[in-house]
């Protein structure tokens, strides 16, 4: 199945939330790393957001999200 992955900018094009709602409130709260976004060459790396899961996500309004996050000391969760 081919992926659509979007930069921060082309994310924000597709919904109505500006870049800096995205990066600093969407981000690690909403979407979660590994489904709705991933970072291709670690840690350090541009973030790609995959727009088939967020799209999926967004019309289900996220019931799917994970119960169990465990805040971690850097801002990142834990999904247990």
């Amino acid at each position: 199945m081919a992926m659509t992955y979007l930069t921060t900018r082309g994310l924000a094009a597709r919904i109505p939330y500006d870049v800096r709602t995205i990066r600093e409130q969407l981000k690690d709260r909403l979407f979660v790393e590994g489904i709705h976004y991933v970072r291709p060459n670690g840690p350090r790396s541009r973030i790609l957001y995959l727009w088939e899961a967020i799209e999926r996500d967004l019309l289900a309004g996220f019931a799917a999200k994970p119960a169990a996050l465990v805040p971690m000391s850097r801002g990142g969760v834990l999904h247990g």
